[in-house]
């Protein structure tokens, strides 16, 4: 069994959080997770550097700051950019997975169409980096 995480979710979709979070809940450990609706509220949540998660996983579609803008700032900060972060969308586009790969993600998952594919993708994520040795500030 691997251990707990701080994970910031970064999801502007109402059911798409519910639906992660509902994942989560099945899990025997209890991971805490930190929501931003947005590239902008997450990096106010990241300078305040209370948490600091071990992983963040976003979407690449939000307003204000999309998913790519978020990456980028986030690869340039010197204190942050170790952590690792794993796109979860919609998009396929070769562009965007191209482009996040070069910014310096972690891992690029396209979320399922039918719920238990969904499930079955969220607990292989969690459980992966549940056994990683992770930078931890």
């Amino acid at each position: 069994m691997g251990k707990s995480l701080n994970i910031l979710l970064i999801e502007d979709d109402v059911i798409e959080v519910m639906k992660f979070n509902r994942v989560l809940s099945t899990l025997n450990v209890k991971h805490k997770i930190v929501e931003a609706n947005n590239g902008e509220e997450a990096l106010t949540i990241l300078k305040v550097k209370e948490v600091i998660p071990d992983i963040i996983i976003l979407d690449l579609n939000m307003p204000k700051i999309n998913g790519i803008e978020f990456l980028t700032l986030l690869k340039a900060d010197e204190y942050l950019k170790y952590i690792p972060a794993i796109i979860l969308t919609t998009s396929n586009n070769r562009k965007d997975v191209l482009e996040c790969y070069r910014i310096g993600i972690a891992g690029y998952l396209l979320k399922p169409l039918k719920y238990d594919d969904y499930i079955d993708r969220i607990k292989r994520l969690i459980e992966y980096w549940s056994c990683n040795e992770l930078i931890t500030q």
